[in-house]
């Protein structure tokens, strides 16, 4: 960003934005692919001879204000009420379909009080924004989009995995592979060395991208002396499964069987010491200490706001991250929106009527007024439930981890007592049976008021798809799980089926709101990621299963779509969409500044885009303006 030098910007911005009449963007736009002129708003029309001597002299008043309060303030200074602007016209996305892009937006405190032209917004400053005008302008090539969320992740587990990362490894054993990170992560902490009584815990192994792809066994640890005799806990990318040593094998004691989840066992029934889904239950850990929560916190939220990210959607409170949250909230302002989805334990006694919501607590910063039930596994670990046995492993259909018995119950009760429901699917038979829940349990509700969310949606049927937007049910959808799971997705599901999976243009053709996020630390943070992912449906190295053209090429989403999947969607799947996802006046102004233009650029392009700012409440928390 530049200060304030507007002698040559004045010549130009007449003809930059001249008022003219914009239709109202809506979901249903073609992708924005090419700069269209900046909309302005409605005001009295002014005849050209008094309009052009009102601007002058605003001009030399107010430039002369402005200037002289940036020489007052220093160059990095920001004042309560300031002015963002782009010398290049309507670089600014605002979401906001009254005014689709502008050239400057206006922010005092934490609140947006105006958008539109240069002219405009110092024409009507005093009518909209107290103080005088502070005017910065982007760079060439930046553009503004409002704040970015992610609509399903886990926020500690993200920081648990910086301590000990094994994402990226190519077997169990060898040279800077999984078990030897473990060993090095334990001779890089003398407490955990010298120690063989305390636990060892990680996360990210990825059973499918080993090359000889088959479950690990605690034997693989106990090869290396270092590691050997160890409690230890090893989390799989997709959260689905538990790897541990023999250590903590023999510190359980094992039932036969465990519904909803596996105990994977050898050929002779022995346990092998990788537990699937329900099982992992089985494994108790060390609670963390509410001074590692903080650690694991403050590490997500560096991330996440060096990537524009202002908001998230916890996919699941356990009783500990809850309540950590909650102190969090009550004695710091949070430093990220945070909205968590309470996690649904089957076995213990309902508590929809008796737990008290969270609403808007700390500053707008914290919300608990979901509930996360999980329907079945994942695709990757072959837990997802399905009509049909898996193409690669005719013995099995997967499972559902919740009964529909259970479902059919706890569904209605939940929404009767103001819950927003959201349920992990992701087999085509698990999102059919909690459809069928969610549509009995809508019969005599309010969707809108209650908004009712499938997590992940992965595989559909395609008489489930048009269900969707009939229910008003929202589809919480990941596009980089997409572009993981397409190596090896016909594999396991066959050449028909597979055409239902991720089928992003599909379920937003049959009416359905789409809301985007990444799943991290399963998936990569970066939501320019997601964005790349839905509009391309390629590697990032510009591959798929079908060539360079893209994985099922038709399913691909705009760039509207895409953003708006990560901007006012989720706002609304959050309840949030009056004071969030827009940059609207009166909403919060959360927004972030982007080196590149993502809707115009070539998408190959698109992950080279860097965050040049974050903004929470109109003050950065990453980078400068």
């Amino acid at each position: 960003m530049s200060a304030p030098d507007d002698s040559a910007l004045r010549k130009r911005t007449s003809s930059l934005e001249k008022p003219s009449p914009k239709p109202p963007v809506s979901s249903s736009s073609p992708s924005v692919n090419t700069p269209s002129p900046a909309p302005s708003h409605d005001h009295p029309k002014i005849s050209g001879s008094a309009r052009w001597l009102l601007t002058a002299s605003l001009v030399i008043a107010f430039g002369f204000l402005y200037t002289r309060w940036d020489s007052l303030l220093g160059p990095d200074a920001l004042s309560e009420a300031y002015a963002l602007c782009s010398r290049e016209g309507a670089q600014i996305y605002t979401l906001d379909e009254q005014n689709p892009r502008a050239q400057c937006l206006v922010v005092h405190g934490s609140k947006f009080t105006s958008t539109g032209s240069l002219d405009y917004i110092l024409a009507t400053w005093r009518d909209t924004t107290p103080g005088h005008p502070h005017v910065r302008f982007l760079k060439p090539g930046q553009i503004v989009v409002p704040g970015l969320s992610d609509s399903h992740a886990h926020v500690l587990e993200y920081g648990a995995t910086k301590q000990m990362p094994l994402e990226g490894t190519k077997s169990v054993v060898g040279k800077f592979q999984t078990v030897d990170r473990v060993r090095a992560y334990i001779q890089a902490d003398p407490d955990i060395l010298s120690d063989k009584t305390k636990f060892v815990e990680g996360w990210g192994w990825d059973h499918t991208k080993w090359l000889l792809e088959e479950w690990p066994t605690y034997h693989a640890f106990e090869t290396d002396p270092i590691v050997a005799g160890r409690p230890i806990v090893l989390q799989s990318k997709d959260g689905h499964a538990l790897w541990v040593s023999l250590a903590v094998l023999q510190s359980i004691e094992l039932p036969d069987e465990v519904e909803g989840g596996v105990i994977v066992r050898d050929s002779f029934g022995k346990p092998t010491g990788v537990f699937l889904d329900n099982a992992q239950d089985l494994v108790i850990r060390p609670e963390p200490t509410y001074k590692q929560l903080q650690k694991r916190f403050a590490s997500t939220v560096k991330d996440a706001h060096s990537l524009g990210l202002t908001a998230v959607h916890d996919a699941g409170f356990n009783p500990i991250s809850l309540e950590f949250f909650r102190k969090e909230a009550q004695s710091n302002e949070l430093p990220i929106r945070v909205y968590g989805m309470k996690y649904f334990d089957e076995t213990a006694a309902y508590w929809g009527d008796s737990f008290g919501k969270i609403v808007r607590a700390g500053n707008n910063r914290l919300s608990v007024r979901s509930v996360k039930i999980f329907a079945d596994g994942a695709l990757r670990s072959g837990g997802a439930a399905l009509y049909e046995p898996y193409a690669d492993n005719p013995e099995t259909r997967g499972f559902l981890r919740t009964s529909p018995e259970t479902l059919n119950d706890v569904i209605p009760k939940f929404m009767k007592d103001g819950w927003q429901v959201n349920v992990h699917a992701i087999g085509d038979r698990a999102n059919g049976v909690v459809l069928d829940a969610f549509e009995a349990a809508l019969v005599k509700a309010n969707v809108t008021a209650l908004r009712p969310r499938l997590e992940h949606a992965q595989i559909l049927a395609q008489k489930d798809m048009a269900r969707f937007g009939d229910l008003g049910v929202i589809a919480s959808v990941q596009p980089t799980h997409a572009i993981s799971d397409m190596w090896f997705a016909e594999d396991r599901l066959g050449p028909e089926r597979v055409k239902g999976l991720y089928a992003f243009r599909s379920i937003i053709d049959h009416g359905a709101r789409i809301t985007l996020g990444s799943d991290f630390p399963v998936e990569d943070m970066n939501p320019l990621a997601g964005f790349y992912a839905a509009i391309t449906r390629v590697s990032p190295e510009g591959t798929s299963p079908h060539g360079p053209g893209g994985w099922f090429p038709e399913q691909r989403m705009t760039r509207f779509e895409a953003l708006k999947g990560m901007t006012l969607d989720p706002a609304y799947a959050s309840f949030t969409e009056d004071i969030l996802g827009s940059i609207t006046p009166g909403k919060f102004a959360d927004f972030v500044v982007l080196s590149q233009d993502i809707m115009t650029i070539p998408a190959a392009n698109v992950l080279s885009t860097g965050v040049v700012a974050t903004v929470m409440d109109g003050k950065p928390v990453y980078g400068a303006i």
